[in-house]
C-alpha cells in the first residue's frame, strides 16, 4: 500500500510541473475570434463561411478585397464610430486590436 502512495505521489509531482493544454494563452488569432463574437457577430459574418445577420454589414471575410485591414488599428484604438446608429462604438487596448487584426487577416478570401 505504502507503494502505490509513492508511485501516486511521484506522478502527481511530475503531472504539476507540466503545463497543462488548457493553461497555454490563446493565440492572437483565438483572441481576435473571441473579440469579433463579443462586438461584432450580433451583425456581421465574422468567420471564413458564416452568414450576415444583417445583410447590409459587410462580412469580415471580405475586408480585404476593400482595404488593407491592418488599417483599421487607429480607428479601433480610437473607437470605430459608423454614421448609423445600430453599431455600437467599440474601443480596444493595444494588444486586442493586433489580436483582432490577426484574425481578420487570417480569414480574408482570396483575392
Amino acid at each position: 500500500m505504502a507503494h502505490k502512495k509513492v508511485w501516486a505521489a511521484a506522478l502527481a509531482a511530475l503531472l504539476g510541473g507540466m503545463p497543462a493544454a488548457c493553461d497555454e494563452p490563446p493565440s492572437p488569432e483565438e483572441r481576435g475570434l473571441a473579440i469579433a463574437r463579443e462586438h461584432c457577430a450580433s451583425c456581421h459574418a465574422i468567420a471564413a463561411d458564416d452568414e450576415n445577420a444583417l445583410p447590409e454589414a459587410p462580412a469580415f471575410r471580405d475586408l480585404g478585397a476593400r482595404y488593407d485591414v491592418g488599417l483599421l488599428e487607429e480607428a479601433l484604438a480610437e473607437g470605430i464610430i459608423t454614421g448609423h446608429p445600430d453599431m455600437p462604438e467599440v474601443e480596444l487596448d493595444p494588444e486586442d486590436i493586433d489580436a483582432f487584426i490577426a484574425y481578420l487577416r487570417s480569414i480574408q478570401a482570396p483575392r
